[in-house]
């Protein structure tokens, strides 16, 4: 959140800078499963964002002394690659930023795994962000959540996440950069579609109760469409496979 005295008019005539509506969500493109040693993983573009997860066990956790004998143990690593972004949280290692993401993004994964199937094993989720265009702890776990799908790791439901933010006393959903610099407040949310749960909400900034609610309502919505692109990133090598098979016979 910026004060800048050369802080940018955000919305002109109802219109965002990049040209989008308040409600309307930057273009996202999935693909699932680009690494090959993997057990499952993804590659997201969101925009400008462009972000890849990977997922690896269940194996047994190491070292022996970090096991759980009743469930599974989950790890997040969430960095950014040196190249991704200018700003100062885009330099390479584990940084403060880096380890709070790391950690809600667990979080909302521990939520979801059913790691009980998996005593005494650990299951790893690394996000690398190769480049930053705002929203990247959202876009991340999106991400992700295709990587664990794509794993056949069971899961009680596939988590979307987006932010919704105010702007000129406008609520924005899907913040870039720019909005996410110079916005009043920034709430990321991360939602299991099936049931509605809330495993994520942050707030940077002031929202009323009102506001809250309803940028809530914006990111149910949103919601419909990042799901829909999930499963279709999903469903996408097997149709490929489908009409190879076709053309064959």
């Amino acid at each position: 959140m910026g004060n800048s005295a050369n802080k940018p008019e955000l919305i002109i005539d109802g219109r965002r800078l990049d040209g989008r509506t308040p409600e309307q969500l930057r273009q996202i493109k999935i693909t699932a499963n680009p690494i090959r040693n993997a057990a499952g993983s993804a590659f997201i573009e969101w925009g400008n964002n462009k972000i890849l997860a990977a997922v690896y066990g269940p194996r047994e956790a190491l070292p022996k002394h970090t096991q759980d004998p009743n469930r599974a143990v989950i790890k997040c690593r969430y960095t950014m690659a040196p190249f991704s972004s200018l700003e100062e949280h885009g330099r390479p290692g584990m940084n403060r930023r880096a380890i709070e993401i790391s950690k809600v993004t667990r979080e909302v994964f521990e939520n979801v795994i059913l790691t009980d199937l998996f005593p005494g094993n650990e299951i790893s989720i690394f996000i690398e962000v190769l480049q930053s265009d705002g929203g990247t702890r959202a876009a991340g776990i999106t991400c992700a959540s295709v990587a664990l799908a794509a794993s056949g790791i069971p899961m009680r439901d596939m988590p979307f996440a987006v932010s919704v933010g105010k702007a000129s006393d406008t609520l924005i959903i899907d913040m870039n950069k720019i909005e996410d610099n110079y916005s009043n407040a920034d709430m990321p949310v991360a939602i299991n579609p099936r049931t509605k749960e809330i495993n994520l909400l942050q707030m940077d900034g002031e929202l009323t109760p009102e506001e809250v609610h309803r940028g809530l309502e914006m990111i149910q919505k949103a919601g419909e469409t990042i799901t829909k692109i999930q499963r279709e990133a999903l469903k996408a090598p097997y149709e490929k496979v489908n009409e190879k098979y076709k053309a064959s016979i």
